[in-house]
């Protein structure tokens, strides 16, 4: 799943740094955004094949940007995962609730990580080929 596109919404670069080296040595291209705001704006514009999100960022937080990007039409489909150290049960719920698509928790497991990430990559894809071959069918 090498040369997907990954926008990682993220306020620390430490974290962004790790992650983005991470999924480079994968194969991976990787851009950021360093708050909701930004990264509500880079997403529309980018279209990227997945989209890692922070959830406690200034300017607007990973849950508010969330719930933008779920709710427009141009950006409703991507994949989002909320990427955080918010890991307590009501934390992972909101955070499904605003409308990722899975969670991976901070600090990352590097093996578990990329895995999760391949398989959110896969199923977008199988999702892609099948409306597709639908809209070919028509």
């Amino acid at each position: 799943m090498g040369n997907a596109r990954i926008l990682i919404v993220e306020d620390n670069m430490d974290n962004y740094e790790l992650v983005r080296i991470v999924l480079e040595r994968a194969g991976y291209d990787v851009f950021l955004a360093v708050n909701g705001r930004d990264g509500v704006d880079a997403a529309r514009a980018q279209k990227p094949d997945l989209i890692l999100m922070d959830m406690g960022m200034p300017e607007m937080d990973g849950w508010k940007a969330t719930q933008k990007l779920k709710s427009d039409e141009e950006t409703k489909t991507i994949p989002l995962y909320a990427l955080t150290a918010h890991t307590l049960p009501h934390e992972r719920k909101r955070a499904l609730e605003a409308g990722c698509d899975g969670y991976l928790s901070k600090p990352i497991h590097m093996k578990g990580f990329l895995n999760i990430v391949e398989e959110a990559l896969l199923v977008e894809k199988i999702k892609k080929e099948r409306m597709n071959n639908n809209n070919r069918d028509d």
